[in-house]
């Protein structure tokens, strides 16, 4: 039989991805493959495991089961080491990426999905990455609103599903919206400087799970999305939340985009930032590029 390490983040989800363990596990097996399940037990776990994984066998079939944060500690252990393939069963809050690429939402479907084409060889193909001062990203970068909302969500322990996300948006409009001043670099030149509400690279369309925020991204066309948003007021916010839902936020006023395979976003104080959904320690320095089909997805 071949074999398969299975990691799995049992707090994926808020619990999720415990209850979906024995349908991966049996959609996995049923197309002939033993299954090796690794659980992690603390944030860090997975990405080390990973990498010392892909250093010592970097043939092995390799799966995740969990969200975009797991994943995002999956990608940052694969790329470290120099590895590239990952299989990928989305069992987390948002699940943005696995959307983006078109992997079920059902991961016992998910998971069916993979072991077929695991059996016949094929793969979902090449996606690109991206990294930030030093890390590593798979779904996109954001400075500014955004990373207050991840943060926020990240401490809710409420089992409401994706709708921390929506939580994590009204404690943001309730404290106050911070509009920090931005001056954003492309190949040394100036082109965009002044106070911003938020400013994302988009390398997969969707973040909280629910919003449309690169309607137009694309994993795999070797560039970022960059979505700035100019300095609003929290009424301005709430008439752009349900543009947002749609994608249709792009073609407002106050936003501007464009596609970048490198930047540099640098700020009057540091702020936090959060890739994939996960908060980075503030800084006042971001240097952001695109990784053209860094990841190749079984």
């Amino acid at each position: 039989m071949t074999p398969i390490r299975l990691f799995v983040n049992p707090k994926a989800g808020r619990g999720a991805a415990l209850k979906a363990l024995p349908h991966i596990r049996r959609a996995l097996s049923a197309a002939g493959f033993e299954i090796d399940v690794v659980c992690s037990g603390k944030a860090g776990d997975i990405e080390a495991a990973i990498y010392a994984q892909s250093l010592r066998q970097p043939d092995e079939h390799t799966v995740i089961a969990g969200g975009d944060g797991t994943f995002h500690e999956a990608v940052n252990g694969l790329l470290r080491a120099g590895g590239s393939r990952l299989g990928l069963v989305p069992v987390g809050t948002g699940n943005d990426f696995a959307k983006s690429v078109g992997i079920a939402a059902d991961p016992g479907k998910a998971a069916e999905a993979l072991a077929e084409r695991l059996v016949t060889g094929r793969t979902l193909g090449e996606f690109d990455a991206g990294t930030c001062n030093g890390r590593f990203f798979h779904n996109g970068a954001g400075i500014g609103l955004d990373a207050r909302v991840a943060r926020i969500a990240a401490g809710i322990r409420l089992p409401i599903g994706d709708l921390v996300y929506a939580w994590g948006i009204l404690r943001c409009l309730i404290d106050g919206i911070a509009t920090p001043s931005m001056t954003i670099r492309v190949d040394g030149d100036v082109i965009r400087e002044g106070p911003a509400t938020l400013t994302n690279l988009a390398n997969g369309r969707w973040v909280g799970s629910r919003f449309l925020i690169a309607p137009d991204a694309d994993p795999r066309d070797g560039m970022l999305d960059l979505v700035v948003a100019d300095a609003v007021n929290r009424r301005r916010v709430m008439t752009l939340l349900p543009m947002l839902l749609q994608g249709r936020h792009v073609r407002a006023p106050e936003v501007s985009t464009s596609r970048v395979v490198a930047l540099t976003v640098d700020c009057e104080a540091p702020v936090i930032a959060q890739l994939d959904g996960e908060v980075q320690m503030p800084s006042s320095r971001f240097d952001i590029r695109c990784l053209a089909k860094a990841l190749h997805l079984l």
